[in-house]
């Protein structure tokens, strides 16, 4: 059985950023380099030595490494404050694999098997690295068997769950534990500068916002008989994804800044000429577009624009720029410009230090500190994790209605409240 997480461009497209790398006959295969796990640069303080909180060691499962080797490249097995007990992976090469990986001692067949051994195991949280369809659902199996939940993103799959998020939140209510999703905007160096100017006021009210989630690649179901497992997506869950049922990436330069909410939103897409989609034929979804800009109203009152594009040739990434009425942060420009610079220039805009010995990952550096800050929030009772349930939810629920709105021509739709 084909293992459940990955993220990865598929085919040999000369659109597709990550691209496979091409084996010479009788030469040794390559690993493929995959979007975002080659940003490495976190933006740390070079001079900083990390302080060590606590000397306890929260005991976490880890479900799922899939093509891409998620499970293990977010530094668990390398923090001194986790203690990998066990691990969980569908296909059994890979769960091998993970479980030299992450120095587990039991392995499982299933996160679902992990999670219902978890009082046997006295496991205490679970990090969710499955495919993007059973992350709300496993979360809510994880948090009712008194689980701290950390989840990969989306928070959950399309229209057709958004029967689970009331369902979460209850969960997360009733069992006292902490739901996160591993949103890796949340620790990209800009980011975070973005965040520590909003939080210290030099950015004033925020009246716009733009985030941009590029990956040019195949999401065309590829031919079966020459494909019989999908390589890259269990169960070809990425196949004719629309682009705004995986938002994240964009969203969070907002989200993940301000922690306020979107509210309304419109949508247009754009029907992909690279893939042809027909609802009919090519996906389950019913998607024909390759490309979705939305623009969402917020809860403070200002205007957001986020994109996520699947077919435009061009530079692959995610980037975000935030504008307010004192100040605003224009990475690509010139970072933070604003009427109190001075101010700006005072305040340390790098990311404190991890662990020694613990790696900041890809993504921008951020699989390390988004670990470090769930970690830190299960020991340290004050201590609030950036990406919490509400922020999770309500940026993945965005994405959705957004579909929904390009689907309906760019009707503007309201996003229910959390």
């Amino acid at each position: 059985m084909i293992s459940r997480r990955c993220f990865v461009g598929a085919g040999a497209s000369l659109f597709a950023a990550a691209g496979l790398n091409a084996v010479a006959a009788g030469k040794e295969e390559k690993k493929e380099v995959i979007q975002g796990f080659d940003e490495t640069d976190s933006g740390a303080k070079k001079d900083a030595v990390w302080t060590p909180y606590s000397d306890r060691r929260v005991r976490v499962g880890i479900a799922g490494e899939g093509f891409c080797d998620f499970g293990s490249n977010f530094g668990y097995q390398n923090c001194p404050n986790a203690e990998v007990v066990a691990c969980a992976e569908l296909d059994a090469g890979k769960r091998a694999k993970l479980q030299e990986r992450v120095k587990a001692r039991k392995a499982y067949a299933s996160c679902e098997e992990m999670i219902k051994h978890a009082a046997e195991d006295r496991l205490e949280a679970v990090y969710i690295a499955t495919d993007a369809r059973s992350h709300i659902q496993l979360a809510i199996m994880a948090l009712e068997h008194g689980l701290n939940v950390a989840s990969a993103v989306p928070a959950f799959l399309g229209k057709d769950q958004l029967e689970f998020v009331p369902k979460l939140l209850d969960a997360e209510r009733a069992s006292g534990k902490i739901y996160m999703m591993n949103e890796t905007t949340a620790f990209r160096p800009e980011c975070f500068a973005m965040r520590r100017l909003y939080e210290a006021g030099l950015l004033g009210k925020i009246s716009y916002t733009e985030g941009e989630y590029f990956h040019p690649h195949d999401h065309r179901k590829q031919d079966e008989s020459k494909l019989p497992h999908d390589h890259f997506s269990y169960k070809a869950w990425r196949w004719g994804l629309p682009p705004q049922y995986y938002p994240t990436h964009s969203n969070g330069f907002y989200s993940c800044t301000t922690h306020n909410m979107f509210t309304e939103v419109s949508c247009s897409g754009i029907p992909s000429l690279r893939f042809s989609y027909t609802p009919e034929a090519d996906n389950e979804y019913g998607n024909i577009y390759g490309s979705e800009y939305a623009m969402l109203r917020c809860s403070d009152g200002s205007t957001a624009r986020m994109l996520v594009a699947w077919d435009t040739p061009c530079w692959s990434g995610e980037t975000g720029r935030i504008y307010g009425q004192k100040g605003c942060y224009v990475p690509e420009k010139c970072g933070y410009s604003g009427w109190f610079e001075e101010k700006a220039s005072a305040l340390d805009l790098r990311k404190p230090p991890l662990p020694p010995g613990m790696p900041a990952g890809g993504h921008g550096g951020s699989h390390g500190y988004l670990t470090d800050d769930f970690l830190r929030a299960i020991i340290l009772k004050d201590h609030k994790v950036c990406v919490d349930s509400r922020i999770s939810l309500n940026m993945t629920m965005a994405g959705v209605y957004a579909h929904l709105s390009a689907m309906k021509g760019g009707e503007t739709l309201k996003i229910p409240a959390i």
